[in-house]
């Protein structure tokens, strides 16, 4: 008998522990839920930390900035764009040639120079290239600069890095200035240059790998002799400027 007495208290008491298990096990398991929405957090934020990116984003938006602009999360000050190039002059031969630019820029108040990044794949294999930052994608192309080589394997990749300022490159003519707003450092004084193109280093590589011996040189190419670099063969191939 007393032990059937017992046995309701004995049911309130394993039912009690039942329940207090429980508790415990949940709250653990919101802890680990709130650790885990805690550490994931920072990821939400990367474009609130870097308001220059976010301005980029909307010149592509409006159409200030090619639609092929991409602009990478990028801890501010850093500001990382990237857009591709396409075949022009060797677009019959090598249709499949691709290009990717990416432009790096890091805190002003320690370095006026962007590293730029230039890999190309597809591409004509063993011949050396010619990079300039160009007015116009196309011809005429109008005002230029010359900014690096980049050779090819035998495989047809290559990859070339350069450090000087792109985002506000510029060409002047003294003795009619002009000015630019584009630029976010300040008033530029001329045109700016905010396309890129590679042309062939030598005309003789590209009549042999065109197979046209009827190609010209190119008339700014700055070497020795005159009109030794051959035709245009890569470009962003954009109206809107590309950075």
């Amino acid at each position: 008998m007393q032990y059937m007495r017992s046995l309701p208290f004995r049911r309130a008491l394993l039912l009690a522990m039942l329940l207090l298990m429980l508790s415990v096990q949940g709250g653990v398991a919101a802890a680990a839920t709130q650790r885990k929405t805690t550490t994931s957090t920072p990821a939400l934020s990367t474009h609130q930390l870097n308001p220059n990116a976010e301005r980029l984003r909307q010149m592509v938006r409006s159409g200030q900035l090619a639609a092929s602009v991409h602009v990478l999360d990028s801890l501010a000050p850093t500001t990382i764009v990237q857009f591709p190039l396409v075949p022009s002059g060797i677009k019959n031969a090598f249709p499949q040639a691709t290009g990717l630019v990416t432009i790096v820029r890091g805190n002003r108040d320690n370095a006026f120079s962007d590293t730029i990044t230039v890999d190309v794949q597809h591409m004509p294999p063993n011949i050396t290239f010619t990079m300039f930052y160009i007015q116009f994608a196309n011809k005429p192309f109008g005002n230029v600069e010359y900014v690096a080589d980049l050779t090819t394997r035998g495989d047809g990749t290559g990859e070339t890095i350069f450090q000087n300022i792109a985002f506000v490159a510029f060409a002047m003519d003294a003795r009619n200035p002009g000015s630019s707003l584009d630029g976010i450092e300040g008033i530029t004084s001329g045109i700016n240059l905010e396309h890129m193109g590679m042309w062939f280093s030598s005309l003789q590589d590209a009549q042999k790998v065109l197979n046209d011996g009827t190609l010209q040189g190119t008339i700014f190419d700055g070497g020795n002799p005159p009109l030794h670099a051959g035709p245009q063969a890569m470009t962003d191939g954009q109206t809107a400027p590309v950075f």
